[in-house]
């Protein structure tokens, strides 16, 4: 009955941080499959599983703790993909997923990790972070050339709510990024339609070159970033 009961602002604070979660970041996800050599159906029943189990795992943690927990895909690990799994099949996609989340769950459990990590220099994992987005900030001032309207639209529309309103910010650069492609024709509504899309299983091919190369720099980004102990114990 509570959940029924949940005043506007909330529901519209959790609208809003999906949105920007999807807006902000789909797109490095989108990349990351196609390096792996994904189909746009297989690409589109990836997104459904990620959203069905960040769904599921936020509420059901957050139920359970009786506190905000929420669940996520780590974009500096996504970005990180988008390079690492180039010249890969989706098999080995999956294993390194499995393998990064495999040595997640047993630092979790044992700390080992933790402690083994702490050798790791902080700037170091600052430097590899900085490596992997360097590109995708690189691209977006190399798109002005052609795509100078909708480029500097969106950059001043995210300048102007990053100072007043620092919550929508994202949001407004993604709005105005979709009305001037609509302006200027270049969204092709045809092609677009809905159909329900079901994850397919994929069986995981299993590397330890791949592992070494790939899943363990994935786990480290995605500790280093998202658990700020982690992070500040080195």
């Amino acid at each position: 009955m509570r959940l029924l009961s949940l005043p506007l602002p909330t529901v519209l604070s959790g609208l809003v941080a999906v949105l920007v979660g999807y807006a902000s970041s789909a797109a490095i996800i989108w990349q990351a499959a196609l390096a792996a050599g994904a189909t746009p159906a297989e690409i589109a029943g990836w997104m459904t599983a990620l959203g069905i189990a960040m769904g599921i795992s936020t509420l059901t943690l957050t139920l359970w703790y009786r506190a905000p927990v929420l669940t996520a895909w780590s974009t500096p690990g996504a970005a990180l993909l988008v390079t690492g799994l180039q010249g890969l099949s989706l098999p080995d996609a999956v294993g390194i997923f499995i393998v990064a989340n495999a040595l997640i769950v047993l630092c979790g459990v044992t700390g080992l990790f933790a402690r083994l990590m702490r050798i790791i220099p902080h700037s170091l994992a600052a430097a590899m972070l900085a490596g992997i987005l360097l590109r995708f900030g690189l691209q977006a001032f190399g798109t002005l050339n052609g795509e100078f309207v909708m480029c500097g639209g969106m950059l001043l529309a995210w300048l102007l709510f990053k100072v007043f309103a620092p919550r929508y910010a994202v949001i407004a650069a993604m709005v105005m990024g979709i009305t001037v492609a609509l302006i200027q024709g270049k969204v092709a509504m045809s092609g677009i339609h809905f159909a329900p899309v079901w994850p397919t299983f994929v069986p995981p091919h299993f590397s330890f070159a791949q592992s070494l190369s790939v899943a363990v720099p994935l786990f480290h980004q995605s500790l280093s970033v998202a658990v700020p102990r982690y992070r500040s114990s080195w």
